[in-house]
């Protein structure tokens, strides 16, 4: 079985989707439906923007999204699909595409809102994320409950058996890396992002997405979707609204969500849309899969 994952947040890069769309009508098509549902040319960042453009995460969610799919479409054209799907936080929202759930022009503009959202949920410079690598769940949840002092920081990310990503107030975080180095992380590192993604401090952007999502159609899935909140398989429409709703202040399950696909089958892993991230993780987790990626016009057309 094959199962197609999309990236999230942080697979950003510049120009990312133009080769495929120059070359597949396809694709091309999908980026002029983001432009129109917009209102504004968001192929135009993609195309020509800068890296600090792309950063800005009303824009960085969209662009994302919209390649994953254009690539997506030109793997449609030559009859490649999955058997399951996944995708990282934002990544979901191209997974319930790819599954039929939910059409591509609500995805976009709701993917761009939730972005809005998410980052005025907190004050830019008050939270902060970190990736700590090289120690495990429950001791790194006895540092953040130690490093807490009152403020937030969680478990954001819970990546593969090495990389674990924090979230909450800057100075927790800062407090749970010193911390969790200490307690012998190898690394723990803050990450280039503007908000504290995937914690309790995401509740003013939950909040506001939710009637959104709530009055959003969402069909059946055609495939089954290993959702983020629970890791479990999703085939109806109204649970996968609900777990987007849930997403937005609950930690990525994604190790145990790609071992879920491995236990249903999945022994190919393709990653569809820009950067390499979850290819990287997925071996991680599971070193006997075979994983691919599709993120350029070369990668589609090599992929049989």
């Amino acid at each position: 079985m094959i199962a197609f994952v999309f990236p999230g947040q942080g697979s950003q890069t510049p120009g990312m989707g133009v080769d495929v769309a120059e070359a597949d009508s396809a694709a091309q098509e999908v980026f002029d439906q983001a432009d129109a549902a917009l209102g504004f040319g968001l192929s135009e960042i993609c195309r020509r923007g800068s890296r600090e453009d792309l950063a800005l995460t009303a824009n960085t969610q969209p662009a994302i999204l919209t390649t994953s799919i254009a690539l997506l479409r030109a793997l449609g054209e030559r009859g490649r699909g999955p058997d399951l799907v996944a995708g990282h936080s934002l990544g979901e929202y191209s997974a319930l595409v790819a599954a039929g759930a939910l059409e591509f022009t609500d995805a976009v503009r709701l993917v761009r809102r939730r972005g809005r959202f998410m980052q005025d949920a907190v004050p830019v410079g008050e939270g902060s994320m970190a990736a700590v690598l090289g120690l495990d769940l429950g001791p790194l949840e006895e540092v953040c409950a130690e490093a807490a002092e009152g403020e937030v920081v969680a478990a954001a990310n819970i990546n593969s058996p090495q990389q674990i990503v924090i979230a909450g107030h800057r100075g927790a975080v800062e407090r749970a890396c010193r911390l969790a180095r200490s307690r012998g992380a190898r690394r723990a590192l803050r990450l280039p992002v503007s908000a504290p993604f995937h914690c309790s401090l995401m509740e003013p952007a939950r909040q506001r997405l939710k009637p959104l999502l709530q009055d959003t159609r969402f069909g059946e899935l055609t495939c089954p979707l290993i959702n983020n909140v629970d890791a479990r398989s999703v085939t109806t429409g109204s649970a996968a609204r609900e777990g987007l709703i849930r997403q937005v202040t609950a930690p990525v399950q994604w190790r145990r969500s790609v071992e879920v696909l491995w236990e249903l089958g999945a022994r190919t892993f393709v990653e569809v849309g820009p950067g390499r991230v979850l290819s990287r993780l997925i071996r991680q987790i599971v070193p006997e899969a075979q994983v691919e990626w599709i993120g350029n016009r070369a990668e589609v057309e090599a992929y049989v």
